[in-house]
């Protein structure tokens, strides 16, 4: 199954889940609690007003990796990502700053890869945030004590 097949399915259009792709193009499925949508939300709101309007806020954000797409609860693309990529749908390179939030349901293993694979695919940054709203940062240096791209 590739991605395209996944966004016009009428039968997963609904789903209160998260979906990805695996590297076998299978469906895997996360559910989302209203906690998890309101740091979404929340994440969203710090970055756009961080880069003052500059980029684009992108929740729900697809990205082909080398294992399968995944999509990170927001992202943030600079102009000149979206002058590049427009929204492509999934996007072939990461934007600068991916934000996963943690769900009961994510093992440490699959977190820790979704940081290599958004930092394989051109991110410059990747927020982790925990379901009590701290967030970690991190770079292809490591874990940052704050991000470089917002300062703070």
């Amino acid at each position: 199954m590739d991605w395209s097949s996944v966004i016009n399915n009428p039968f997963l259009k609904d789903l209160p889940f998260k979906i990805e792709l695996d590297k076998w193009g299978r469906i895997l499925m996360s559910p989302a609690s209203n906690n998890h949508g309101s740091l979404q939300f929340e994440t969203g709101a710090k970055i756009r007003d961080a880069k003052k309007g500059k980029g684009k806020v992108i929740t729900e954000c697809s990205i082909q990796t080398s294992q399968g797409v995944r999509v990170a609860d927001v992202a943030w693309a600079s102009d000149a990502f979206i002058e590049r990529f427009g929204f492509e749908t999934p996007y072939r390179r990461a934007p600068e700053i991916c934000v996963e939030v943690v769900s009961a349901s994510n093992a440490q293993g699959e977190i820790a890869e979704k940081i290599e694979l958004y930092l394989g695919k051109g991110a410059c940054e990747v927020w982790i945030v925990s379901e009590d709203g701290n967030t970690k940062y991190y770079t292809y240096e490591g874990e940052m004590e704050l991000s470089e791209e917002i300062g703070s």
